[in-house]
């Protein structure tokens, strides 16, 4: 009964360290963010709805902070319990640094549940929805949005999109028919609606090159014949970082069943699927912090470490993933080697407690 009030006591402190860490993460970002998205107000994208566009990304901010949340809020909440001397009285009652290090762990595995959740369902829908408010918030003002998008080849046709929302519907089209080598059509929709099952271009300018003419045409709606469906068009607009793991095994298998490399979606699935080792990972290192050789040093101190080694995790994982495509080894790998790193550091400053 003591003992699970003891390891009650230690998750709880864990989990609000975290929780009051990842609120101040997710705080500062959104001033830097916005004060720097400001640039981008014009006409009816104004400073309120740059923050509404902010406020619809927390999700997947909260998701990509999630590791490092972890990793700080495990270093204050443990070392705060070093330092009040409780983590003491704790071995001191018999309790092994193996079952504090349980205690430490039970509220991580509600985190993992709750970030896998938000990557699968949340971050997904709330960036798809954000990107295609926010290009229709723009257009609103007269302008067009081309530096974020997809293109995609279909047979003789390149098309570019500006963004999907979640009802379908495609958002700035642009298309461009060639032959050979020579341009023959483009044709320019403002948005493109999936309608029993086939798509209908609204707002449709044509534009045909012929020898020694031009000719346009404008029309209110025209079919649209590809083999494009809704859900290969928001595999390809949205940003590949922030698509949920199912989606991106299925475009990693879309990927290979073309003939194309697939590096990149298996390398942010395998991040996705290898998350809860990379928070365990964190955790004893975290850990290894409080009570291993810099367990004497201010807590300060051992924070700013923390956030070297996930900077330096960070970095390094950044740095593994060109690594993957350049010299043809597994994306998971690229995301299990760092993990296998501080787990290793970790339990090694733990040894050497004594």
């Amino acid at each position: 009964m003591i003992a699970d009030r003891f390891d009650r006591y230690l998750a709880r402190n864990v989990l609000a360290a975290i929780i009051v860490v990842q609120v101040v993460l997710l705080g500062l970002d959104l001033v830097i963010t916005y004060i720097n998205d400001l640039d981008d107000v014009e006409g009816d994208y104004g400073a309120f709805q740059v923050l509404l566009f902010l406020g619809m990304r927390l999700p997947w901010r909260f998701y990509q902070y999630a590791p490092v949340g972890v990793l700080i809020g495990a270093l204050i909440g443990l070392g705060s319990m070093a330092s009040s001397n409780e983590l003491t009285v704790m071995r001191a009652a018999g309790r092994s640094l193996t079952r504090i290090l349980w205690g430490a762990m039970k509220p991580i595995i509600l985190v993992i549940v709750v970030v896998l959740l938000v990557a699968e369902y949340v971050a997904p829908r709330t960036e798809q929805f954000a990107a295609a408010w926010r290009l229709e918030q723009i257009q609103g003002a007269g302008a067009v949005v081309t530096e974020r998008g997809g293109w995609q080849r279909e047979d003789d046709s390149f098309y570019r999109f500006g963004a999907i929302r979640a009802d379908d519907t495609v958002l700035d089209l642009t298309r461009y028919r060639f032959e050979g080598q020579t341009l023959r059509e483009a044709v320019s929709a403002e948005r493109a609606v999936w309608r029993d099952g086939g798509w209908r271009l609204e707002n449709v300018a044509v534009t045909r090159f012929e020898e020694e003419r031009t000719e346009v045409e404008h029309h209110a709606s025209l079919a649209w014949q590809t083999r494009l469906t809704p859900d290969q068009l928001a595999r390809l607009l949205r940003p590949i970082s922030s698509q949920a793991p199912s989606e991106l095994w299925a475009y990693a298998r879309y990927l290979q069943d073309q003939g194309q490399a697939a590096t990149q979606p298996l390398l942010h699935f395998w991040q996705k699927m290898l998350m809860p080792l990379t928070m365990g990972s964190l955790v004893l290192v975290a850990a290894s912090f409080v009570f291993g050789p810099l367990r004497t040093v201010a807590a300060g101190t051992r924070v700013f470490y923390g956030v070297v080694t996930g900077l330096s995790f960070k970095y390094l994982q950044d740095l593994l993933a060109p690594a993957s495509t350049v010299f043809g080894f597994s994306p998971a790998w690229a995301v299990l080697a760092p993990t296998l790193i501080c787990a290793g550091l970790g339990l090694y400053l733990l040894r050497r407690t004594g």
